[in-house]
């Protein structure tokens, strides 16, 4: 399935402190960073642990495995953006939470249940820019059993 985005849709602009999610993002990879004093993963990227303040960090690969924990189907018409569409908050299996778009399914409360296995894909906007967003995983995510994909 080729996921589109709509013209007009607002590009992020990469920092210094994002920069490395960005072209992580670009190369099809989800890039978290780590406090290296607990152990915890985090999201949004910045150059010190939001756990102790110190800026013993580390970048790594996430999974790009999460659940749906929270969402709204938005109605009304933005630049960029064709309604309905769910604006969402996924839970990334490494733990951060990260708000995002749900693709590849019915935009719909039926299709999208709480705790619904997601997987990342990459979509590109340009040459220098892919957004990660997530879909309906194929398979359950490890652990959870009974979860409706929305589609039957």
């Amino acid at each position: 399935m080729t996921i589109t985005l709509e013209p007009g849709r607002p590009k992020p602009m990469p920092t210094p402190e994002t920069k490395h999610f960005w072209d992580g993002a670009k190369d099809g990879k989800l890039l978290l960073q780590r406090c290296g004093d607990t152990g915890r993963a985090y999201f949004p990227p910045r150059p010190f642990s939001p756990y102790t303040g110190t800026r013993n960090v580390s970048v790594f690969e996430a999974s790009g495995r999460a659940t749906l924990h929270s969402y709204v189907i938005h109605h009304r018409p933005v630049p960029g953006f064709t309604p309905p569409y769910a604006i969402a908050v996924v839970e990334l299996e490494e733990g951060p939470r990260m708000m995002t778009n749900i693709v590849g399914c019915p935009q719909t409360p039926e299709a999208l249940p709480l705790d619904l296995a997601l997987e990342v894909v990459f979509v590109p906007m340009d040459d220098a820019i892919s957004l990660p967003l997530f879909r309906p995983a194929a398979t359950p995510a490890a652990g959870r059993t009974g979860v409706s994909m929305g589609v039957e």
